[in-house]
């Protein structure tokens, strides 16, 4: 069934349900069951008319009853099109740029909806009902707000007057299954001999970053990465909204950060959940995303006797993350030398993971790199590149072939390698 067949469908289901005249003393289970006998009529109807012209209705299955039925109940009591949208669990990604503009990824994609709220003072009111059910607060003296939803799905909404053309609502949704290196390999992002050395690599505690731009998969290749670290170790993850789903550890602690009250006071930042982690005895510390300031307590952290650590960050490409990561340490060190500061990060990252989503959408590794030292006299970073993605000649503009290609650089920084009995060459 279409989403434009379905939306129909609802919309016909919500004006007959809402004709009932003990409609508003019914509590949710009881509205659930109205509409659930009203799609059922409709079913059989449907089936019942010889000359139906509508076959789908009459063959529905039950996952598609369900989301029905759960839309029809939302856009009478809940949030309407938007409940609608969230109900789908294909839907990984929702935004919603005033009331009649709306886009959901689906697989990877993205696609304009033909769900539409009916004014935008509609979409104002169930944004307001949105928000309130996390114990937030949207308006225009504070239109900005961002949450965390039950199910860890994060949310952003813009309201007026900073969004100029209507409200504005972003979800990202998060996979319910921990994503694995099987799964990166099946979807094309590393190759098995990829995995096998990535493997080599976190269990003898180099010290990982992984780094792309936005919707690159950052988070879920640290999620992969994280399969390899020994399930006796201690961890101690540090976000700004929970997204890292380790599964593998039993001595595992999960930090969040804390946003400032309405009196501005009581934040607690990625910063000083780094600072009090070095106090928990960690022997890694993974920190979802570093942005600011935090990265010079990450460097330090990663080089004071805490290997093995993981992270990740916003950038292009392996040599833009080194400049970013010295821009971010100035921001809560200014002052501090350039040279010490590339000091500080040669000795503190031994691998750098650089992530890209391409042209056709798909996400890819593109390369994977070592970190050798300053250089004092080119006051350089110096990188040993390990893995590139080499695109085939087969690769169209829509469709993009290649993969992670080996190359002539053998790794030369062996020694955490040699202290975990590993004699494999990398």
């Amino acid at each position: 069934m279409t989403e434009q067949m379905r939306n129909g469908l609802v919309s016909q289901i919500k004006s007959e349900v809402q004709d009932h005249a003990d409609l508003t003393n019914f509590d949710n289970d009881q509205l659930q069951a109205l509409v659930a006998e009203a799609l059922e009529d409709k079913i059989r109807r449907a089936r019942d008319d010889l000359q139906d012209s509508n076959p789908e209705l009459a063959s529905l299955n039950f996952r598609d009853k369900r989301h029905i039925t759960l839309a029809v109940f939302e856009s009478i009591r809940g949030l309407g099109v938007l409940g609608r949208i969230i109900a789908d669990p294909e839907v990984t990604e929702v935004m919603i740029n005033g009331h009649q503009n709306i886009f959901v990824e689906k697989d990877g994609a993205l696609y304009k909806s033909d769900g539409k709220f009916e004014s935008r003072r509609e979409l104002e009111i169930i944004i307001t009902k949105f928000v309130s059910r996390a114990g937030r607060a949207v308006n225009e003296s504070d239109p900005i707000v961002d949450f965390q939803l039950d199910d860890g799905s994060r949310v952003n909404v813009v309201m007026a007057p900073i969004a100029l053309n209507g409200p504005i609502v972003t979800i990202r949704r998060f996979p319910k299954e921990a994503m694995t290196v099987e799964r990166l390999i099946e979807f094309g992002s590393i190759t098995t001999e990829v995995a096998e050395v990535l493997k080599l690599l976190v269990t003898a505690k180099y010290n990982i970053f992984v780094c792309g731009g936005t919707g690159s998969g950052k988070t879920t290749f640290l999620n992969a990465l994280s399969n390899f670290i020994p399930r006796d170790e201690r961890i101690i993850t540090i976000e700004d909204s929970a997204e890292l789903q380790i599964k593998n550890i039993d001595n595992l602690v999960r930090l969040e950060t804390r946003n400032a009250g309405a009196d501005g006071k009581g934040a607690v930042t990625i910063r000083d959940l780094i600072k009090s982690a070095l106090r928990m005895r960690p022997e890694r510390i993974v920190v979802g995303e570093v942005r600011g300031a935090e990265a010079l307590d990450m460097l330090q952290a990663m080089n004071t006797g805490h290997d093995g650590s993981l992270s990740t960050g916003h950038a292009n490409s392996t040599f833009d993350i080194l400049s970013r990561l010295e821009t971010m340490i100035l921001q809560g060190a200014d002052g501090l030398p350039l040279d010490a500061i590339r000091q500080q990060i040669a000795s503190s990252i031994d691998i750098i993971i650089h992530l890209s989503r391409l042209r056709d959408k798909s996400r890819r590794t593109m390369e994977i790199v070592e970190v050798l030292n300053f250089d004092v006299h080119k006051r350089q970073i110096q990188l040993n590149p390990l893995y590139e993605f080499r695109e085939s000649e087969l690769s169209t503009k829509s469709k993009v072939v290649g993969q992670l290609t080996r190359t002539s650089n053998a790794l030369r920084n062996t020694f955490k390698l040699n202290v975990a009995g590993v004699s494999r060459v990398v």
